[in-house]
């Protein structure tokens, strides 16, 4: 499954008639140009995990910043890094720890 739509089907299954009044999933751009994706975790099955930042600036125009704050993956990435940051996403979202 590619990164969009498992974005999709991820979104889908917190659903629940509350969770989306208060949580969603957001991007958008940013004027530097560059892409922004915050994911709200709170109330789902990763709720409260955490994940090793994921960096790389190999110029200024050519740069991606991946990371778990405040219960909420944030991407951040240069104007050709959107599809990165869902790749990023889903490969932690499958791959993250289990709490007991």
């Amino acid at each position: 499954m590619g990164p969009v739509d498992f974005l999709q089907s991820w979104y889908q299954s917190q659903v629940n008639g509350e969770w989306e009044r208060a949580h969603g999933v957001t991007i958008e751009t940013l004027d530097t140009p560059a892409w922004m994706v915050t994911i709200d975790l709170a109330g789902s099955a990763l709720d409260g995990r955490s994940m090793l930042p994921v960096r790389s600036e190999r110029s200024p125009g050519d740069w991606l910043l991946c990371e778990v704050d405040h219960n909420q993956f944030c991407g951040q990435g240069d104007s050709q890094k959107l599809l990165a940051i869902l790749e990023i996403f889903q490969r932690w979202a499958i791959q993250a720890p289990k709490l007991e």
